[in-house]
């Protein structure tokens, strides 16, 4: 039996959001810098005041191997929340990766990592070290209220928080709407009869 993490990496995040009624997803625009990268851990999260990146140093430094970064930075696009070097420090120290409700820069550097970071986008703008922001504690970031210790998934199609508490069940429901919409699929691949009549019903048209 696949555990916790292998689940999720193996789930889309698409399964996942339809489970949670959609609900959870974090805004369209926290995308992956690249398509192929995909994360599945639970969130340590850190406030930071617009601009100022110093407590995702002291995130960095605090949170456990395995662990997803989450970054409320208030959707601040001005000041990089991270660069390569910062990257590289979450890397070193064994975290999942970076989901960054703003945005980076050094994009050539952190791809040579190969190292999965989500965010708003890139700009060329570091970030102060003026201080403050809090680490550990619940932030809204993209849209959605997340927990310490709530599981982030992230792949191509974007970022969706599972509830603490919730992930195994939501695991084992996301598993099965996969196989159903593969199931699904395959039956009406190149089958003309059976794409009308699946339109049909879910149109409401009879067939009489």
């Amino acid at each position: 039996m696949p555990n916790l993490y292998e689940l999720f990496m193996e789930l889309p995040t698409t399964s996942i959001s339809d489970v949670l009624g959609g609900m959870t997803n974090l805004h369209y625009e926290i995308k992956p810098i690249d398509k192929h990268y995909k994360i599945a851990g639970k969130a340590f999260t850190v406030a930071i005041p617009s601009g100022d990146n110093l407590a995702v140093l002291r995130a960095i430094r605090e949170a456990s191997p395995g662990d997803v970064l989450v970054i409320d930075a208030k959707g601040d696009t001005t000041r990089a929340v991270a660069g390569d070097f910062v990257v590289g420090l979450a890397q070193a120290l064994g975290l999942q990766g970076i989901v960054a409700d703003g945005v980076i820069r050094d994009i050539k550097g952190i791809r040579s990592l190969n190292y999965p970071v989500f965010s708003r986008g890139a700009t060329i703008a570091s970030g102060n070290k003026y201080g403050g922001g809090h680490t550990n504690v619940p932030i809204s970031a993209g849209g959605v209220s997340i927990q310490p210790g709530d599981w982030i998934i992230g792949d191509s199609d974007g970022v969706v928080v599972v509830p603490r508490g919730k992930q195994q069940q939501v695991a084992e429901e996301a598993r099965k709407k996969v196989i159903q919409d593969e199931q699904r699929t395959l039956s009406i691949s190149g089958n003309r009869e059976a794409a009308r009549l699946y339109l049909d019903q879910v149109l409401g048209i009879s067939s009489a």
